[in-house]
């Protein structure tokens, strides 16, 4: 038994699908689960959609016949025949966003936003299982916000682990007996039957929750890349290709922000040891990596970037030092605006952390200002680099002033921004 996990990338049109279907027949007809996630960019189109609906814009229903048109358009391209059910079952899917849009928005807008968003993946899997049927894969569709259970933390839900598990094991395992199984990633339901989803890009997350619970051989995530590279090509004209992982330098990678895997990802496949392959599903006969409970070190230096970073740097007014009375005070800040740091340096008169720039920093910055003097900066870079050497760090800092740097026995991560030409 094996789960594969297909992103928007790979089916983000119809040679995507007709793609996903060969790699899907050239591993057998049964014992695999596919997660699917929306398609192509859809995710984005439908948080533009919700965005728009929550602030009362009429631009929200030009918006929906759009994502809709292009849904239709994938649909008559691969089915011939105009009868075929998958036609009503798409249009069905889609009302239950029209009821919504006929009513002013007055919910919470993060549960708004988990049942528009999480349509993408309702409609992208009954299409792709639509499509395997048609194509003589005997295909089972199945509704993932029946067996991910969640609490109501909308937009990041959070997974009761007993009720999942006992709802998957109950059903799927018999499924898989008799062919392919189709969910969807990201979604979730809560107790009240309500849709919840995992965070963005979660859809990693859900194939890790179906493989362990169903306690499969292995679990494969098919990317665009040949598997996990040491550098993101975004940043670097050479990269090198990581044949093997440890579960270990997995979770540290993608606590840093490597973007190849969800981070909450890996900790479920490796409470069961299930392996995790990241393979290419442009050349599928590729290798790719495998992620494993191996004892083994990066063979080379990786590199993270992330950037539109803030380092803000917080002082007692009083000039008293930063004690665990303080911290406890500034993390408990944090965790109210729901802002991640991403690096953090201490001294005795300051802290200073670098965190993502968005909508949350200002209600964070007002929030800190009452207590403590605060300075920032915005426009920054913060990278990360496993197992690092000096010239790693000069490679990385070239025309750049550091603003701040940590270093750690295996891990070194510096906030910088482009230096001012004079």
């Amino acid at each position: 038994m094996q789960v594969f996990k297909f992103g928007g990338a790979s089916v983000k049109d119809i040679e995507g699908i007709k793609n996903l279907t060969k790699i899907v027949q050239s591993h057998g007809t049964n014992q695999i689960l596919i997660v699917i996630s929306a398609m192509g960019k859809m995710t984005n189109r439908l948080e533009d959609l919700t965005k728009a609906y929550v602030k009362g814009d009429e631009n929200c229903h030009a918006i929906f016949e759009e994502i809709k048109a292009f849904h239709f358009d994938v649909l008559n391209a691969l089915f011939e025949d105009h009868q075929n059910p998958i036609f009503n079952e798409v249009a069905n899917t889609f009302v239950e966003i029209e009821w919504l849009l006929e009513e002013e928005a007055s919910d919470p807008a993060d549960y708004l936003y988990d049942q528009i968003v999480s349509i993408g993946e309702m409609v992208s899997t009954k299409i792709v299982a639509a499509y395997l049927n048609q194509v003589g894969v005997f295909t089972i569709w199945v509704d993932a916000r029946n067996y991910i259970q969640t609490d109501n933390n909308y937009k990041d839900a959070n997974v009761n682990w007993e009720k999942t598990e006992h709802e998957i094991q109950k059903h799927l395992p018999s499924f898989l007996d008799k062919g392919i199984v189709v969910t969807q990633g990201f979604v979730g339901g809560t107790s009240e039957n309500f849709t919840s989803t995992l965070g963005r890009e979660g859809s990693d997350y859900s194939a890790a929750i179906f493989s362990a619970c169903l306690n499969v051989e292995s679990l494969t995530i098919w990317k665009d890349v040949p598997g996990v590279l040491n550098a993101d090509p975004k940043w670097f004209d050479e990269t090198e290709k990581i044949d093997q992982l440890s579960y270990h330098d997995a979770i540290e990678l993608t606590y840093y922000g490597a973007t190849v895997i969800h981070p909450k990802t890996i900790k479920p496949l490796q409470n069961k040891g299930i392996p995790l392959f990241v393979r290419s599903f442009i050349t599928p006969e590729g290798e790719g990596t495998k992620i494993s409970n191996v004892n083994i070190p990066l063979p080379i230096p990786s590199f993270i970037f992330k950037v539109n970073q803030v380092l803000i740097s917080i002082f007692p007014r009083d000039y008293s030092f930063i004690i665990e009375k303080n911290l406890s005070n500034i993390f408990s800040l944090f965790h109210k605006n729901k802002v991640k740091v991403n690096t953090m340096l201490n001294s005795a008169l300051s802290f200073s952390v670098s965190v993502d720039d968005s909508d949350k920093i200002d209600a964070l910055l007002k929030d800190l200002s009452e207590t403590y003097k605060v300075k920032y900066n915005k426009g920054l870079e913060l990278v990360t680099i496993r197992y690092y050497n000096q010239n790693t760090i000069d490679r990385v800092i070239i025309d750049k002033t550091v603003l701040l740097e940590v270093k750690s026995r295996h891990t070194c991560q510096i906030v910088m921004r482009d230096k001012v030409s004079s």
